[in-house]
């Protein structure tokens, strides 16, 4: 099973998963607040995007105002990008809380067994900032190891294989963000998470570069961060959590 078929498969498998009853409700709130504030700011940024390309062309001679055809387009790449990466960010902060508890509850659903006696929201809230200070963990760990690849875009020749090095950078950082919610459900630590997802790292690249695809479509990347948690979670269950329990037991 270590192969990044397998692993792509997982993000279809945790579709079907989001759609179960006792699941859904945990993917319902952040998927509405994460939708309010998409919208928001897309509102916001594309209002003053027209208003910034009018006075860009005010400043230019006449002879230059054949330029607004080409800088409209440009710069409204520019703006998806920025809402894109901006999106993701928040989302991630925004849905950490749930993403700990819908993790619980696809583990619960697959296995029969439920972690904790606790309620699911009662978790939620008490987990808000351990969720959020391991966000911060991983979004430092994610923009300090991309530097590099940043200088590598700047560098004539080498930046032919930064491209394609980023894409494998992004499906790798992809598969640690997600399965760090059912790997914390189980108390392995951050540093230990890497190590065990490297023991199938073909799979882990398969399912993070899944998830980077669907991230890039518009409307489909509103539904692929539960879908990558509830696909995560059942990578873990199946494929790593047996080779944690034999690395705790060794340790033993």
């Amino acid at each position: 099973m270590n192969n990044p078929i397998s692993g792509a498969l997982y993000l279809l498998k945790g579709f079907q998963l989001i759609r179960q009853p006792g699941i859904r409700q945990f993917v319902v709130i952040p998927l509405l607040i994460n939708t309010l504030i998409f919208a928001t700011v897309s509102f916001f940024l594309f209002g003053w995007f027209g208003g910034f390309i009018d006075q860009l062309m005010v400043g230019l001679p006449e002879w230059l105002q054949w330029l607004e055809w080409l800088m409209w387009p440009l710069i409204a790449v520019a703006m998806l990008l920025l809402i894109y990466f901006t999106f993701t960010i928040v989302a991630n902060f925004i849905s950490a809380p749930f993403n700990g508890i819908l993790s619980e509850s696809v583990e619960a659903h697959v296995t029969g067994v439920q972690q904790t006696d606790d309620s699911p929201w009662h978790t939620a809230i008490t987990e808000i900032i351990p969720a959020l200070k391991e966000e911060v963990r991983k979004l430092v760990y994610s923009v300090t190891r991309s530097l590099p690849f940043l200088i590598l875009f700047l560098i004539p020749v080498l930046n032919i294989i930064a491209s394609p090095l980023w894409l494998l950078f992004g499906a790798w950082m992809l598969a640690i963000q997600y399965s760090d919610y059912p790997m914390a459900n189980h108390k392995i630590e951050f540093k230990d998470q890497r190590e065990l997802l490297k023991q199938k790292r073909f799979l882990a690249f398969g399912f993070g570069g899944a998830v980077f695809v669907g991230l890039m479509i518009p409307v489909v990347n509103f539904f692929v961060l539960p879908c990558a948690v509830a696909g995560a979670t059942l990578m873990y269950l199946e494929q790593y959590k047996a080779l944690g329990d034999n690395k705790a037991e060794n340790n033993i």
